[in-house]
């Protein structure tokens, strides 16, 4: 569970890492068990930098029998998560991050919500991150921009094949607010608001940068579109770290 410090720390930033939360020996069997996937390779989609240069990501609204979806109900991501909002959440997606070495594309600077806006009512939405392997500046972690949330959404147009912040906009917010290098060792998590701006460079490096992003709504937070399926609200399981590494092993065992 969080301390007061760290809540209160997020609350002003708009995100919050914590070092080491798993073991390095769990991500390398998450790591073991993504790369030897056919499936989640099969589902992942290629999205275009402004420059043309491809980025992948495998995501799913629904939640499978599998080692992503396990990590989605880990007592050790949803409380501290409940903690950050304030209540009750419920997952809304989860992806996995598939940046690989010389050829991962970059993220243009955009808000999670700036995505969800269409089906949500309220920005009450925030994000985990686990670095599944190293993020570093050279494989292109992830850089937020310090207490950006506070601006509310900023509109939204088409970057590339992604949604990105409005540019002119971006210009004036980047000379008034801190921009953060999330330099992430395997099992740290970064939780982080679905107002804050983010965005990371392409991977020139020779390792590869692999992350899995969970998702998750206040159970309070209406659908905006009550007959779009996916937001729905549904109740999350709390498993333990033993019911995890579990359902890693099926995974792994089944593939």
């Amino acid at each position: 569970m969080l301390r007061a410090t760290q809540i209160e720390q997020y609350r002003e930033d708009g995100y919050l890492m914590v070092q080491g939360h798993f073991p390095r020996e769990d991500m390398d069997r998450l790591l073991a068990v993504a790369r030897a996937d056919q499936a989640l390779a099969a589902n992942a989609n290629d999205r275009l930098d402004a420059e043309g240069r491809v980025s992948r990501l495998s995501l799913r609204m629904d939640l499978p029998e599998s080692a992503y979806s396990a990590y989605v109900r880990h007592r050790d991501i949803v409380e501290p998560m409940e903690q950050l909002m304030g209540e009750e959440v419920f997952h809304y997606h989860h992806k996995m991050m598939l940046k690989e070495p010389r050829v991962g594309g970059a993220w243009e600077w955009h808000q999670d919500y700036g995505y969800w806006y269409a089906n949500f009512l309220r920005a009450d939405m925030a994000s985990c991150m686990i670095a599944v392997d190293r993020a570093s500046k050279q494989n292109g972690c992830l850089q937020v921009l310090k207490g950006s949330h506070k601006l509310g959404r900023l509109e939204h147009g088409q970057t590339g094949d992604q949604t990105g912040a409005d540019m002119e906009r971006m210009g004036v917010v980047l000379e008034h607010l801190q921009t953060v290098h999330c330099e992430m060792e395997p099992g740290t998590l970064l939780f982080f608001h679905s107002n804050l701006l983010h965005r990371s460079d392409p991977n020139q490096s020779d390792d590869s940068r692999w992350a899995l992003i969970c998702c998750y709504s206040a159970a309070s937070n209406t659908t905006f579109k009550p007959e779009v399926k996916a937001g729905q609200y549904e109740r999350l399981e709390r498993w333990s770290a033993e019911k995890v590494a579990e359902a890693v092993e099926r995974h792994r065992g089944a593939l």
